[in-house]
């Protein structure tokens, strides 16, 4: 398939990407602000981004910030059951319910190239389906201890590739890793 599916996410060092109860008032701590405008290439990552896909959970998590930071990106929410999508946003969020491959496929019809695929079950449900291209995992120099693992429940192996690592004086380590087929 000609789409490409990205994934970008934290992750503590233990490999958690929430709290038990969906928390993540751990990524806000105070030192991990870095001057100036640095966004750990999250700016540059959208503008390549012809949709972003995520699971219900995540977008309830999302809605909670209070603001709404995809602006102008497409968002599909993966979901079998019905959502309420805020007014202001029904223009650039939509639901689906199929398979990733069959999402893909339409996908491809509809002209996308590159996907940016988001949370914990969707991003498993990407790579099971083999789906996933490339994964930039940003590491927060913190141990949860326990939590919501980013790939806990995958079931298979997966091969990747390091194409790169940056660590940041706040601690970050951010790895970009291409998924070898």
């Amino acid at each position: 398939m000609s789409v490409e599916c990205v994934v970008y996410i934290a992750v503590s060092v233990d490999g958690f990407i929430a709290r038990s109860d969906d928390d993540v008032s751990w990524l806000d701590h105070p030192d991990y602000a870095m001057p100036g405008d640095e966004d750990f290439g999250y700016r540059d990552l959208m503008r390549t981004i012809d949709a972003l896909v995520m699971g219900r959970r995540s977008f309830e998590k999302v809605l909670s910030f209070g603001t709404w930071p995809y602006q102008e990106t497409p968002v599909i929410i993966l979901s079998g059951s019905q959502l309420d999508i805020p007014g202001n946003m029904s223009a650039k969020v939509r639901t689906a319910d199929a398979t990733p491959d069959q999402l893909v496929r339409q996908w491809e019809a509809d002209g996308l190239k590159r996907l940016y695929i988001d949370g914990g079950e969707t991003i498993r449900r990407f790579l099971r389906a083999g789906l996933i291209d490339e994964i930039t995992l940003t590491q927060i120099p913190i141990l949860l201890g326990e939590g919501i693992s980013l790939f806990a429940g995958l079931g298979m192996e997966v091969e990747l590739k390091r194409q790169q690592t940056r660590s940041y004086d706040n601690g970050f380590v951010q790895t970009t890793y291409q998924v070898v087929r």
